[in-house]
């Protein structure tokens, strides 16, 4: 049975008793996860850390010692102090291992709840990608999937899923309207549409949906058109907006695919996407909607594998320029994650064929997380996660750099606690 909860206090009292009995809430309409966020702040700062952080610390990095990160870092739930500060200590506590892992979200094609616990388990990655090899075709055997992947309640590994609605939806029984039919209608019956959905992906025991596509374009040959939400800036970003105040309650909002699909052709699934389109041009449509979403609260921005050559010649997935726009620009405290580290391999580009290489790349140029459905096993995604320790250990990837991307991650999941649901395995 899941628990809501209004306070990390709360998160941790029931772990120590194990289980509750259900409240109305639990049973009918959930609490929102943004009250409970706001609630959050008179209680993080006293609660115990996470058995997590205690693990004991590995050799430390030859990397120089970061400084103390929850002063500068900003992070997501409107920059609660008392949240920043838990997650830093907690990541003070991790060792460059354990703070490499939760930089990672990988995946098991298995629907199999212990194959993924053990996954889980053996590699410390701080998030699991949810995909259709991970559904079976009910509510419950996937909640009890998205259990298994909790191994501290206290702070759970973020869970995420691709759930847009329409072409892109892992959760078939999904009958909400998708963006195909939304962008034609009221932007009112895009948050109605997106209320359903994420509390039916809420109801699933997953907390992160990946599927506000803030990308927009009037060509219907282009493969994101029937996935976004306009066919120009000013209806995308009405609608994108909806979106994220129509989930809020329910699960953290990803904008995608920054900084816009629209004007690069080309699918980033095969190619790497380019256009010379100009930033005063970006900032004057595509940025609209990314920045009306961001506004409206959404707490993770996923980064695309495409090029706007005017600004960095690499993907912005891999540009800091581009995240640099995202911080300072348009404000974004949230946790920056990339596409599917996967289709930089799949483009061909002789550059982009070595995972590890990739992934430091990311985390280099301001990402906080590294997505990988290719990290399908526990060797693969422990190859990724060893390779970024070992960019700290070498200098490649900075310490600070690395305790900054943790804080923002920890920040997520000690918010996902505090609000969502908890695994209760003896109710």
């Amino acid at each position: 049975m899941m628990h809501r909860r209004g306070t990390l206090t709360a998160v941790v009292a029931a772990v120590a008793l194990l289980c509750v009995a259900p409240s109305a809430a639990a049973v009918g309409a959930t609490s929102p996860k943004v009250t409970a966020r706001a609630s959050a702040s008179a209680s993080a700062s006293a609660s115990p850390v996470p058995s997590s952080a205690a693990v004991a610390s590995d050799s430390p990095s030859a990397a120089p010692t970061a400084t103390d990160s929850s002063a500068s870092v900003r992070v997501v739930a409107g920059d609660d102090a008392a949240l920043a500060e838990r997650a830093s200590a907690i990541v003070a506590g991790m060792s460059p291992r354990q703070k490499a892992g939760a930089l990672v979200m990988g995946h098991l094609p298995s629907t199999d709840p212990e194959a993924v616990r053990a996954y889980m388990e053996q590699t410390g990655a701080g998030g699991f990608i949810v995909m259709g090899a991970n559904v079976s075709g009910s509510e419950s055997a996937l909640r009890a999937l998205a259990q298994s992947a909790t191994l501290d309640p206290t702070l759970p590994a973020l869970l995420a899923v691709d759930q847009e609605g329409g072409d892109v939806r892992r959760l078939k029984w999904d009958d909400f309207p998708s963006s195909l039919t939304l962008k034609s209608a009221p932007p009112e019956a895009t948050a109605t549409a997106f209320s359903g959905r994420g509390a039916l992906v809420e109801r699933a025991g997953i907390d992160v949906n990946f599927g506000i596509v803030a990308d927009y374009t009037d060509d219907p040959g282009s493969f994101i058109y029937r996935r976004s939400l306009g066919t120009d800036a000013s209806a995308a970003t009405l609608r994108v907006a909806a979106a994220v105040s129509g989930e809020a309650s329910f699960v953290d909002s990803t904008l995608k695919h920054f900084p816009g699909h629209g004007a690069a052709p080309g699918d980033s699934h095969r190619t790497i996407p380019s256009t010379d389109m100009s930033i005063e041009a970006w900032r004057a449509g595509e940025a609209l909607p990314f920045q009306a979403g961001i506004d409206a609260g959404a707490q993770l921005v996923m980064f695309g594998h495409l090029a706007y050559t005017s600004v960095d010649a690499a993907p912005a997935s891999l540009s800091v320029a581009w995240h640099d726009i995202l911080r300072d620009e348009l404000g974004f405290t949230g946790v920056a994650i990339t596409d599917d580290m996967a289709m930089l391999e799949a483009s061909g580009v002789a550059a982009y064929q070595d995972p590890v290489a990739n992934a430091v790349a990311a985390l280099v140029a301001g990402n906080d997380m590294v997505l990988g459905v290719a990290y399908s096993s526990v060797d693969r995604a422990n190859a990724v996660i060893d390779g970024i320790a070992g960019a700290v250990a070498s200098g490649a990837l900075s310490a600070e750099r690395l305790d900054e991307a943790a804080t923002r991650v920890v920040a997520l999941r000690l918010s996902s606690a505090i609000a969502g649901a908890l695994p209760c395995s003896v109710c």
